[in-house]
């Protein structure tokens, strides 16, 4: 199965939609003041290490999800399947229902390659 994302396919296993997902319990995750999730990230290595060092880069940075990224992440408890979240987006954003299959997957694709999801 195919959908369209700004031009690019995104290849889906058949079964993708029947996946389920849960946040890596290693990463620190809160509540933002403006209700939004803001998930903690680590700089590791040689050349992040130089960086903290040289430019006063943070070890460690806390990125602020959109409305959108917040429904997903606190959505992703290793219970939901991709699809059950894909239908709260729908609900959550329904003047956008048309195109929550695909951000949401592509949400979820770019969550997993960068490990802050698993599947269960």
């Amino acid at each position: 199965m195919k959908e369209k994302n700004a031009g690019k396919p995104v290849k889906l296993a058949p079964n993708y939609l029947d996946t389920v997902f849960i946040r890596d319990p290693g990463k620190h995750w809160e509540k933002g003041k403006k209700g939004r999730a803001v998930v903690d990230i680590e700089h590791k290595g040689f050349y992040a290490g130089i960086a903290q060092k040289i430019f006063r880069k943070p070890r460690i940075s806390h990125i602020e999800l959109d409305p959108y990224g917040t429904v997903v992440w606190e959505n992703l408890d290793g219970k939901r399947t991709a699809g059950e979240i894909v239908k709260i987006m729908e609900e959550t954003f329904p003047d956008e229902k048309e195109r929550m299959l695909d951000r949401t997957v592509v949400f979820l694709g770019t969550l997993q390659r960068n490990g802050f999801i698993i599947k269960t």
